[in-house]
């Protein structure tokens, strides 16, 4: 059960990762090796998976980003697994999710330009034996990032 003050705790590394127990510890009213065995055992617990840096998709030529809803051609474990497999390998994919409604999948790719997500949807996804078909939607702007999930 996380108290307050594991969940101030886990607001401020969501902001600042690179955050010292020395930090945390000003900022939550403790001392540096109590905020960190805080931390530790966050991490432990499996509360903090990871600590990752966010990139700009911009600066490194990703100027296209788009959500590609997926519907398979037939239901079932292999094709599931068939699919999954072939997300898992295309760095273009950044996160892929099991929808209910009327898409089996939504995928979130970033692509260089048009032309690379075209080759996208057309040469790996659609030709893929276990798609049925597939729309995309083209980013446009985004209007508010990825942000912290609520503590």
């Amino acid at each position: 059960m996380l108290d307050i003050t594991d969940q101030k705790l886990l607001s401020a590394l969501q902001k600042d990762a690179h955050l010292t127990a020395q930090q945390l510890g000003e900022l939550l009213n403790l001392s540096a090796s109590q905020a960190g065995r805080r931390r530790q055992r966050l991490e432990a617990d499996g509360y903090i998976r990871s600590y990752e840096a966010r990139l700009d998709p911009d600066k490194l030529g990703l100027s296209v980003q788009g959500f590609v809803q997926v519907h398979l051609e037939s239901h079932g474990p292999e094709q599931s697994e068939r699919f999954s497999r072939l997300v898992r390998m295309r760095p273009e994919i950044t996160s892929a999710w099991t929808m209910t409604g009327e898409a089996d999948y939504l995928l979130r790719v970033f692509c260089t330009d048009l032309a690379a997500l075209n080759r996208l949807l057309h040469e790996i996804l659609l030709p893929h034996p276990t798609v049925a078909r597939v729309q995309s939607q083209i980013v446009m702007a985004q209007l508010k990032s990825d942000g912290p999930l609520p503590t």
